[in-house]
């Protein structure tokens, strides 16, 4: 398997790209944190299907946690990251450190507000913010035709395509689905914090969504059905639910009704691990 380039700098990344930009061949970027998994791979996949040159990003974003949260024990793999994208066909490493992305007097911040106040920006009221920054940087630094990111993270997903459209930065930003263990739980680098036994309780969390799709896709009334899911999380060995809701996929409110473009979200611990996971109802 041959060696996959790596680039540490804003200025090295774009002279890797400039002759290919000039040329008019078109460029995907994976964005993404490293401790990589098949739901990453599957965003180099899709890259390369797509355009003439794959980049992949890794950095694990300080700004996008909070005081209480995992940044140094977040799992990192460089040599092992590398290994797995070159075998996917990605063609170009973008590893910076945290001074190459924010150097001394950094002081510009990117917020979108509306989509970020509910769902996960309730109890991560600055992980947006870090989000939308740094992935505002990482598109204008790469200058991509496509940049790809998973659906797991949806409301991440609405939040980059609003600030790519609101800033008018020339980049498709392409939702890929899911992928999922056989029993259904999406893949996530969090995953890996699981013991055995909360492993065991996390296959109830996408069966229940699942399940409770089902069930407000028939038109049933939504509270009942909502409140009758989180029970069941609770009774399956849920630690703490953050929230169940039904919301618009489009501009992610809440809804009372399952309409078309509605969609189940849930943030939940299992043990100490926090996973999140949706589903399309209508």
């Amino acid at each position: 398997m041959r060696d996959l380039p790596i680039v540490r700098s804003v200025a090295d990344l774009r002279a890797s790209t400039r002759d290919l930009r000039l040329a008019g061949k078109s460029i995907g970027l994976v964005p993404t944190m490293g401790a990589l998994h098949d739901g990453h791979i599957a965003l180099v996949h899709r890259a390369k299907d797509e355009n003439d040159l794959v980049i992949a990003t890794i950095f694990v974003n300080p700004t996008q946690f909070g005081p209480n949260e995992d940044l140094k024990a977040y799992p990192r793999d460089e040599s092992g990251d590398a290994m797995k994208l070159a075998g996917a066909g990605c063609d170009l490493l973008f590893a910076p450190g945290v001074a190459e992305m924010y150097p001394a007097g950094f002081a510009t911040s990117v917020a979108v507000a509306g989509l970020t106040d509910h769902l996960c920006g309730v109890s991560r009221p600055h992980h947006f913010g870090g989000v939308a920054t740094i992935v505002t940087k990482l598109l204008l630094q790469a200058g991509p035709t496509r940049a790809y990111f998973g659906e797991k993270d949806f409301q991440q997903l609405q939040v980059i395509k609003r600030l790519a459209r609101d800033l008018d930065i020339p980049a498709q930003i392409v939702g890929v689905a899911t992928i999922r263990e056989a029993d259904g739980l999406a893949l996530s680098s969090r995953n890996r914090y699981l013991s055995a036994d909360d492993r065991a309780t996390a296959a109830a969390l996408p069966r229940i969504l699942r399940e409770t799709a089902i069930a407000l896709a028939a038109g049933s009334a939504v509270a009942p059905i909502l409140d009758a899911a989180k029970q069941r999380l609770v009774e399956a060995g849920i630690t703490r639910l953050d929230y169940l809701d039904l919301c618009d996929e489009a501009n992610l409110q809440p809804l009372g009704a399952a309409i078309p473009g509605s969609r189940l979200f849930v943030a939940a611990f299992v043990g100490k691990t926090r996973l999140i996971d949706n589903w399309p109802v209508l």
